[in-house]
């Protein structure tokens, strides 16, 4: 990573930030920062997709044309060597599917059988076809009846699978109020949801409207066909309204979870301080570990570092610091989210210094920083009028590869030309840009609206 520049030891006992060692035996670890790998030359084989590792399958209709499309497939039989298993008739039936209308994918799909006896297909394969109804631009259930109907009339009874791909396909395509409506019909015909769909059906239904259509949802399911919510439902309806900045009514669902006979974990009560810190509102935070204390709930790290980072945005530091050592004695060692989250406390209370030292602590105890903790750093640093250990911490970032967020891009780049620095600003502003750390556009638009600025002053002698 190279050397450290002295201004940024001037202030703290030791180096702040120090050489990783290297994780590889017998590799100096000047060559290789471990949390910052080099990236590998390793060339991809070229039959293989460079995202998934995995064979890639090129589609074979290059037209939606139903003619185009039964030569396609009449010319795949032909040429094919291999026989053909279900899998890739199912894979050139979802090919088609992409590109065409319900009507004539149903139309090759009949081909397909007639021309060729070895496709048998099953269920999957009217799953295939099911999908696509739900992504249909009829903004009606008739798509999707007609898939169901023709799977009953070739035998096929649609279960608990069909009714999860209507229901996950038609709220992918925004389609939620239908397949509320679609879950309702299948329930009527014993193809009810199970708890995986109903509650992946709760939590669109918390996106797209009110809470009280959630809560009538709910109520009527639990009525007519006796599906009642479970823990997941009530942490999905936890978080929708603690997003919501309604902490009374999520504090009132933990009560109605308890009179239904199911504890609450950890992840709820979490839920519930993150609300609670996103507010500002430390006390109900420590309320919320108080409460998990007492029925018997043991925090987690997720839980010390929801409280650490609630506490330091509040600006209550020292408080935060008591529970840095509190979780360490229950077991939970802290990392970089627990310590940056102390360092942004730290500079929002103008003690970037102080954020500096933590950072030696940090690294002492073994735990790595990473981006967001750098980012954090420089934008305090910059922030407190420390421009010189702000430009040696960029220089580490930039040595290392890592990238500037747009708070502390913007921030060094004021500073810079607050300080009438403007070739290093560019200079900056090209990091930015190479490093697709910001778009182009923010980059130049906060370069440009400073320099506006530095001129604005320097004509009122504000700036030299």
């Amino acid at each position: 990573m190279g050397k450290i520049p002295p201004s940024l030891r001037s202030s703290v006992s030791t180096s702040l930030i120090k050489k990783p060692s290297s994780l590889v035996p017998n590799e100096s670890p000047s060559h290789r920062p471990h949390h910052f790998p080099k990236k590998t030359t390793k060339k991809i084989p070229p039959q293989l997709s460079e995202k998934t590792r995995e064979p890639t399958f090129r589609n074979p209709f290059t037209s939606a044309n139903l003619s185009d499309a039964k030569k396609v497939f009449n010319s795949i039989v032909t040429t094919t060597k291999v026989p053909l298993d279900l899998r890739v008739h199912n894979a050139l039936l979802q090919s088609y599917a992409s590109i065409s209308t319900l009507n004539d994918s149903i139309s090759l799909f009949n081909h397909m059988i007639k021309t060729h006896p070895p496709f048998s297909p099953d269920r999957s394969t009217y799953h295939v076809l099911l999908s696509q109804s739900c992504k249909a631009p009829d903004q009606t259930l008739k798509p999707v009846h007609q898939v169901l109907n023709f799977m009953l009339t070739n035998g096929f009874s649609p279960n608990k699978v069909t009714t999860d791909i209507a229901v996950r396909s038609l709220c992918s395509s925004g389609n939620v109020g239908l397949a509320v409506e679609l879950i309702k019909e299948m329930s009527l015909k014993n193809a009810a949801p199970d708890s995986y769909t109903y509650n992946f059906l709760v939590k669109c239904l918390c996106k797209s409207s009110a809470v009280s259509t959630v809560y009538d949802f709910i109520e009527e399911f639990k009525t007519s066909f006796g599906l009642k919510p479970d823990i997941i439902t009530y942490t999905i309806l936890i978080d929708n309204v603690t997003n919501r900045e309604n902490l009374r009514e999520a504090t009132r669902l933990v009560d109605v979870l308890a009179k239904e006979g199911i504890r609450p974990d950890c992840y709820i009560y979490n839920t519930i301080m993150k609300g609670c810190c996103t507010l500002n509102l430390g006390n109900e935070a420590l309320e919320v570990l108080k409460k998990m204390k007492e029925n018997g709930v043991e925090p987690d790290l997720v839980t010390y570092n929801t409280l650490i980072f609630g506490l330091s945005k509040c600006g209550r530091v020292v408080e935060a610091k008591k529970y840095l050592g509190v979780m360490v004695e229950m077991g939970h060692f802290p990392d970089a989210v627990t310590y940056t989250s102390l360092m942004n406390g730290l500079c929002r209370k103008g003690d970037a210094l102080g954020a500096l030292g933590l950072l030696e602590e940090m690294q002492e105890k073994g735990c790595e920083p990473n981006v967001c903790t750098y980012n954090t750093l420089l934008h305090g640093l910059c922030k407190a009028k420390l421009l010189e250990k702000g430009l040696d911490l960029y220089g580490v970032m930039k040595e290392c590869g890592m990238k500037l967020d747009t708070a502390s891009y913007a921030t060094l780049v004021r500073a810079l030309c607050r300080e009438g620095r403007v070739a290093d600003a560019y200079e900056v502003f090209d990091y930015a840009v190479e490093s697709k750390s910001v778009t182009d556009v923010a980059a130049y638009t906060t370069l440009e609206g400073t320099l506006k600025w530095l001129k604005k002053a320097r004509e009122h002698g504000l700036a030299t």
